[in-house]
């Protein structure tokens, strides 16, 4: 611990405090620490904080390295699992963004076991990324340098998306808010693209500059900077705040860009073009984003006619059920408490967004009706604090079309609304798959495991079984019994815990390439519920 303050210990770090051992220390039942260095093995043993075996040679090695091995304590986590997936994607991001390095990850608990080494570094994350999608050039364009102490690497490939994803790094610390090395990259890039269109004429002289917005519609790019002393706002270390990093990146991607688009006037057209068509797109959605305005967030006049509105007048009190189908979309507005649910009916499915841009996205009246009633906007616009609900309850049939339905929503308030996932105020209804009836006794069950166990408790006894297929089988009352009541139902928080995972799910679950697809279903085929056949 502290090893980050001796200046020589290392060349760039992430730590902020020089307290992560000690920490990983205080939280273990014991802590054993290995260290080959000088042809000598040393060794400590650590339980719940406390010193047990001084530091003392323990043999010999011509090896050189540390090995820390601890066990956390039970005494202070309830639930002790470490998850295979999540430990492999954070070490498959550190061999992207270290190259050459060799990472081995094996499970002792199954057997499973990984190595990951990428002597492409960002290169290949950026492939790995884009590898469910179709891309715009084969070769991803590489910037690297390194000014004043810092490391630049800069990895950028489009693909034929309307969606952007950019993910920066500082020191190998994921900067999910950005920071000023994000905000350089994007003001370089964005002149860059627009000074080489007006060169080449690819832009008239009486059309507007391309936007940020226009020229990052399909990229896929990855940020790196390796800094001696990084300046991270907030205890969580997701922004990079070093002031001095905007001007540095902008310079860096300046020079490179500018040499890579003239040496590459093929794969530099093919970019500008998609910019040039997002800028079109854009301007025909500012004019149907214009329909799904209001002039302020609680002006009831501008609402959809079809949404039965509640009568608080506090967002964090207020919920919003997105209901599949008018029938149980009555039901609902029957059912519920009016003081706080307000009901919005959706007719069939919405608008695959990942298939569509922005222009075509606002041409559906469902969806043009779910962004006023949420009032808060949508893509680049969107403003959380002016959401009219702060739990929006997608409520959907349990059968393969209300799954799919689901996912179609989940797949717009990802893309377009995304900090209303993160917000954590979005949520899925959970309604009842069964209802057991034995005498005068109805019991709600929500999965086949609750059914199993519910019907064998009853041995021989007579008893009659429904099976749930559409919301609207159940009447007012028993929607708000079982799906409604605050104070009986279940909902599910939708969370966004890694945001390349979910990108990548909702391409190949929702975007134009069939084969990925295909691999999906074969994979997971053994894993599918309730299936309509």
């Amino acid at each position: 611990a502290g090893g980050k303050f001796g200046g020589e210990g290392y060349k760039v770090s992430g730590g902020l405090h020089g307290v992560g051992a000690a920490v990983v220390n205080a939280l273990s039942e014991w802590l054993e620490v290995e260290i080959r260095r000088n042809q000598k093995v040393y060794y400590q043993r650590y339980e719940r904080g406390k010193v047990i075996t001084n530091l003392h040679e323990k043999g010999t090695s011509k090896k050189t390295g540390t090995k820390i091995t601890f066990k956390p304590d039970n005494l202070i986590f309830e639930e002790i699992n470490f998850s295979f997936e999540i430990l492999s994607h954070r070490l498959r991001e550190l061999s992207f963004l270290n190259k050459g390095l060799k990472i081995y990850l094996k499970d002792q608990r199954t057997g499973k076991k990984e190595v990951f080494h990428h002597q492409g570094g960002i290169i290949d994350f950026v492939k790995y990324l884009n590898k469910n999608k179709n891309v715009l050039h084969s070769k991803p364009i590489y910037l690297a340098s390194e000014k004043e102490d810092t490391q630049f690497e800069v990895s950028i490939q489009y693909n034929d998306s309307y969606t952007e994803n950019l993910y920066s790094f500082a020191n190998n610390i994921h900067t999910t808010e950005g920071g000023t090395h994000e905000v350089g990259f994007k003001s370089a890039l964005t002149r860059c693209i627009n000074d080489y269109a007006r060169k080449k004429n690819l832009l008239k002289e009486n059309e507007e500059n391309l936007s940020g917005e226009d020229v990052r519609e399909g990229l896929m790019a990855i940020i790196s900077v390796k800094v001696k002393e990084p300046q991270f706002e907030g205890q969580t270390k997701t922004k990079l705040g070093n002031s001095e990093l905007r001007g540095l990146t902008e310079t860096v991607v300046n020079e490179g860009l500018t040499i890579f688009l003239e040496e590459n006037p093929a794969v530099a057209k093919r970019i500008v073009e998609k910019a040039i068509q997002a800028a079109r797109a854009r301007e025909a959605a500012r004019k149907a984003r214009e329909l799904t305005r209001r002039k302020n967030a609680l002006e009831a006049t501008t609402l959809p006619g079809k949404l039965w509105d509640c009568s608080v007048g506090d967002p964090a009190l207020s919920e919003l059920y997105l209901v599949e189908g008018d029938s149980a979309g009555g039901s609902a507005k029957s059912g519920r408490d009016r003081r706080f649910q307000a009901i919005l009916p959706l007719r069939g499915k919405i608008i695959n967004v990942e298939k569509a841009r922005l222009d075509k996205i606002l041409g559906n009246a469902e969806i043009r009706a779910m962004i006023t009633a949420i009032g808060a906007g949508i893509g680049d616009d969107f403003d959380l604090s002016k959401a009219r609900y702060h739990k929006i309850v997608i409520m959907t049939d349990a059968d393969v079309d209300g799954a799919h339905i689901r996912t179609l929503l989940l797949t717009f308030f990802y893309r377009y609304m995304r900090p209303l996932v993160e917000a954590g105020y979005v949520y899925i209804a959970q309604p009842p798959l069964y209802k057991v009836k034995k005498g005068q006794k109805e019991i709600y069950l929500y999965s086949d495991q609750e059914l199993a166990q519910t019907t064998e408790s009853f041995a021989e006894s007579r008893y009659s079984i429904q099976r749930y297929k559409g919301l609207g089988e159940m009447n007012p009352e028993q929607l708000w019994e079982t799906t409604m009541n605050p104070e009986e139902r279940t909902i599910l928080q939708v969370n966004v815990e890694d945001a390349m995972l979910a990108d990548d799910i909702f391409t190949v679950l929702m975007g134009e390439k069939v084969e990925p697809r295909r691999e999906f279903i074969h994979l997971h085929a053994k894993q599918a519920r309730n299936l309509d056949i």
